[in-house]
Order: C-alpha cells, then structure tokens, then sequence
C-alpha cells in the first residue's frame, strides 16, 4: 500500500518506471563521486569493482522501488545484510552512511530529473515524496548501521585464548598446513589466504606496551588483524587485502611509543615463522626508547651484530679497544669524531661542519684515532670494521 495520498501517488506510477530506465546511469555517477571522494572507496573499487557496483546499484533500486509500494523492510534488511558485508572488508563506518545519503540525494535528483523529462519543470506533488525518500534513507542508514555493528562484534568477539593459539600457530610454523589455515580463517574470520604483514612491538623497562590497541587502530583504515604477545612483545598478523604496506607503516609509526619491527609482505601465511623471526629481530636492534617501525633491511648491520654478540664483542674489542681505554671525556670526543668523519666519507671539513668545530681541529682527532686504533682512513677495510664497530657500540652519530 502506498504511503502516498492518491493524486502523488498516481504521480510516482508515472515517473518511477522512467526513473528505472536512468538506474545505470544514476549508478555510474554515484560510483564515480564515490571513488573521486573517498579513498575506501576507490580502494574497494579496485580489491571488488563489480561487486561494488552491483551493490551500489541495487541499493538504489530498492530506494527507487519503494516509491511505489516495495516494502520498506525489504531495503532495511538489505541495508542490514550490507552493513555486515562492509564491515567484514573492513570499510570505515561513517563513510558508507555517508554513501547512503549520497544515495538519497542521487534518487531524488533523479525523480526531479524524470519529472523534467515527462514534461513538468516544476511540480508540487514531489514535495511530499521527498521527505519519504529522506525518511527512507534514514531507516536504511540505521539498518546498515546496525548490521555493520553485529558483525564488527561477532569478528572482534573471539576470545584472547583463541587467538593466542592461532598465532602460536602460525609463528611456529604451521602456516604451511592448509587443516591448520582453514580452521584458522574460520575461527578468526579472517582472511589468511592473501596479503599479509607481521609486527613485532617491544614493551618498555616497565612492561607497557609500544602499541596501545593496534588492532582498533588498523580496523578503523580497514586492515584487519589478530594480535597476541610472546617472548614479552606484541605480535600481531595483518590482512592487508588491498592496503599498502607502507600505509600500515605510516599508521602504526604515528601510535608507536617504542621499538616495532614490521615483515615484508606475505603471500599467504606458509613464511609467517620466519618473518616473525626477522621482524622481531628488526625491532630488538633499535634502542630501547626508539619509537620507530622498521625492517629488517633498514637494520641488516645492527641485526648481523646483535645476532652474533661474540663476533660482535670481538669486532668492537679489536677495532675500537684503544678508543674504548682512554678516559671518559677524550673517549667520547673522539668517538664523535670517528663517527663524523665516517659519515662525511671520509671528508675532514665535513665532518667539521657536522661537529661545530676547525678542521684542523679534526685532522688532530683523526691522527690521534689512528694512533690508538692502529687503522688507517684512507684504508676502506679499517673504514668499514670502525662503522660496525660504533654499531656494536650504538654509537653512530656525533652527541
């Protein structure tokens, strides 16, 4: 029955069938503002481009339909059954209902459209349905709402033990097993078939977290993931989908307030154990207040050395231990200097401008560096063993 007097109603008989013939374009354009406007959107757009629009598309129709009877439950259950779909790809909330009421103002440019086209510039009638088109968008927009939320609490809803098993799991190994994936995937609704990303984050001396809830973070740009600890630190598992890996890095370089180490990205979870393995040693080569995310290739030096702390004592001992012997003062002057001069190249007026100081004030640390060390500058040997050498000692840049 419609909720129309009979007169608009008789009206809407007329117009919806040439608002039917316009639904393709009417699609087009809204997917068109939506990718231009909303980076979700576009990303959507390129991980599901047809489903997408088919989506988009149906929504409108429902909308069109229910001018002229369609029950309004019908769009709310479809509205409700999209909510949970969003949600599980990870779509931001607030920028489907937006969507939505970029719906509602496509279907009524349209219905005034096909009035123009009937004949009619402007017509009273229409006043009177576009409050129901707005009530409409309404009810559908709490509908999504309302199935976005259910399902955002049924994949967040897993308990604590279940996801420390499944990453157990997968950082031992078992990555490779597809039993293991399957149920994994199923027990998590998460998708660990595709992209994915391992973060390793280092607590502070007193225990407190380098992330503060990492997983909400991440679900709010659309990446979800399982976190749980080991060994002291965080390690979370991030089905990226569509999402760039530096993105992600960016995202949790903004929250971290101390030491993360990030992997590469994965194809599917069979190498989760290793990369766990060299992102937790990416994050156990920063000092200790470092809030930084790194890689393993930002720290291939740091991580030979901390890997190897016999060669690395030896290496620190035989390069620098005459340095390391002289009082506490001379030692550190010298020291930045070393590292000064390594990081100009070699260059004594460089090195001079970095330290605020003469260069022949430099060309004397330098001849003393090389009295006490026994090495040469110009030795690229000597050059290479003092930069590992000041690693081993974290002592890299001029104080």
């Amino acid at each position: 029955m419609s909720p129309f007097r009979p007169e608009v109603a008789t009206r809407l008989q007329e117009l919806v069938p040439l608002l039917r013939t316009r639904l393709d374009a009417l699609t087009a354009r809204m997917v068109d503002v939506l990718v231009r406007t909303e980076p979700a959107y576009r990303e959507l757009a390129e991980q599901a481009g047809e489903e997408f629009r088919a989506s988009i598309r149906r929504t409108l129709e429902t909308a069109v339909e229910s001018l002229v009877g369609v029950p309004a439950s019908r769009g709310q259950a479809a509205a409700r059954e999209n909510g949970r779909r969003r949600a599980r790809q990870g779509m931001p909330l607030e920028v489907v209902l937006r969507a939505y009421r970029l719906g509602g103002q496509m279907v009524w440019e349209g219905l005034l459209a096909a009035s123009r086209a009937a004949g009619r510039e402007s017509d009273p009638l229409l006043v009177e349905v576009a409050g129901s088109i707005w009530r409409t968008n309404d009810l559908d927009s709490a509908a999504f709402a309302e199935g976005y939320r259910e399902e955002q609490c049924r994949l967040t809803g897993v308990d604590l033990e279940t996801s420390q098993r499944v990453l157990d799991g997968l950082l031992d190994g078992r990555g490779g097993d597809p039993a293991f994936v399957r149920g994994a995937t199923d027990l998590l609704a998460l998708p660990l078939t595709g992209r994915l990303l391992v973060v390793v984050a280092l607590p502070d001396g007193d225990g407190v977290p380098a992330l503060a809830e990492p997983a909400v973070v991440l679900q709010r740009r659309g990446v979800r993931s399982v976190w749980g600890t080991r060994t002291g630190a965080q390690v979370g598992v991030l089905a990226l989908g569509g999402r760039r890996a530096d993105d992600v890095r960016g995202w949790l370089a903004a929250v971290a307030c101390g030491p993360v180490g990030i992997s590469d990205v994965l194809d599917g979870p069979a190498a989760c154990a290793s990369a766990y393995r060299l992102a937790e040693t990416a994050a156990r080569t920063l000092p200790g207040g470092a809030r930084r995310v790194v890689s393993i290739d930002d720290r291939l030096p740091e991580a030979l050395l901390s890997n190897s702390p016999e060669i690395s004592s030896r290496l620190v001992g035989q390069t620098l231990g005459g340095l390391l012997r002289l009082p506490d003062d001379e030692r550190s002057v010298l020291l930045d200097t070393l590292a000064a001069l390594l990081a100009a190249d070699g260059s004594p007026t460089r090195a001079a401008d970095e330290l605020y100081c003469h260069r022949n004030t430099v060309m004397h640390r330098l001849r003393r560096i090389e009295t006490v060390t026994g090495r040469k500058l110009t030795d690229p040997r000597a050059r290479l063993q003092w930069q590992l050498a000041l690693l081993g000692t974290d002592h890299r840049r001029p104080a």
